[in-house]
């Protein structure tokens, strides 16, 4: 039976993270589920993007998965507690350590990234360029006090990102205006930051103007490699999930809206040619 890592994202974004882990660690199988035919995530309210990530969740578990990363910033921000503390040990009994039964685990991006983002400033002050969901929930001040309690850190919300690049224009002149203004608007609240964190994960198709707009020596930070390399290192901390994780390459792609034009968008953010099949929710 195919027990593939589930990736889980409202939309496309989560294909950027898939790249990277795909490309750290190839061995294993891959279920990607994009909730497309409900993006955008970040404008609805916390219990609403909790009711749709669980049901997606508990969707890639039917079909096999045993650990689920939601690559998908706001869901990590909004839902990620409530199933790791709530639903898990209440629907899946084997997700308590002491029980014989199969275990069951959902990470999230959010984590990953605050547990390293200290070690990139020099000055102890970063920013986060995020959705409006993300930033309205804090989710990056309280991680990231748990970590570097030192480090300073200002929020910027991007609502035209997300669209600019979902409808193709991120690589247009049209871009520089949106992307600038908000590089601008963060930068203005501390002459200290020098590290900016792209905590969607869209954003790295707007890396190129996103550094161009930034002073020369900005570190500018995506989140792909880094959740790639934590689950590397997690897969070897708890061997118990490891090995239900089954290994023969393969690449398995859904989506709740069109497959021919997830297929089409999917490429830009995947880099390859994809094939998915819909998912009726």
């Amino acid at each position: 039976m195919l027990q593939p890592i589930g990736v889980f994202d409202s939309g496309y974004g989560g294909l950027t993270v898939l790249r990277e882990i795909v490309r750290t660690l190839p061995q294993y199988d891959y279920l990607y589920l994009g909730d497309n035919a409900r993006t955008p995530y970040g404008p609805r309210s916390f219990e609403t993007v909790y009711q749709y990530t669980l049901e997606c969740v508990r969707h890639l578990f039917d079909r096999g998965c045993r650990l689920v990363i939601l690559a998908c910033n706001t869901a990590s921000a909004k839902a990620l507690r409530n199933i790791q503390q709530l639903d898990l040990p209440s629907l899946y009994p084997g997700a308590d350590p002491a029980s014989d039964g199969p275990e069951r685990r959902v990470l999230g991006v959010i984590r990953p990234t605050t547990e390293v983002i200290g070690t990139y400033s020099r000055t102890g002050a970063v920013g986060v360029l995020a959705t409006q969901g993300t930033v309205a929930s804090e989710s990056y001040l309280v991680e990231i006090e748990k970590f570097f309690s030192k480090l300073t850190v200002y929020q910027e919300a991007c609502p035209m990102w997300v669209p600019l690049v979902e409808n193709g224009e991120h690589d247009k002149p049209g871009a520089d205006y949106f992307v600038q203004q908000h590089v601008n608007r963060i930068l203005a609240q501390s002459a200290d930051i020098d590290t900016l964190l792209l905590a969607c994960t869209h954003y790295p198709l707007l890396l190129a103007k996103i550094a161009a707009a930034a002073p020369a020596g900005t570190t500018i930070l995506s989140q792909g490699c880094i959740v790639a390399d934590r689950l590397a290192d997690y897969l070897v901390r708890h061997p118990a999930i490891e090995q239900q994780c089954t290994k023969n390459g393969q690449r398995l792609f859904l989506t709740t809206d069109s497959p021919t034009d997830f297929d089409r968008k999917a490429t830009l953010f995947y880099g390859e040619t994809v094939q998915s099949a819909h998912l009726a929710l």
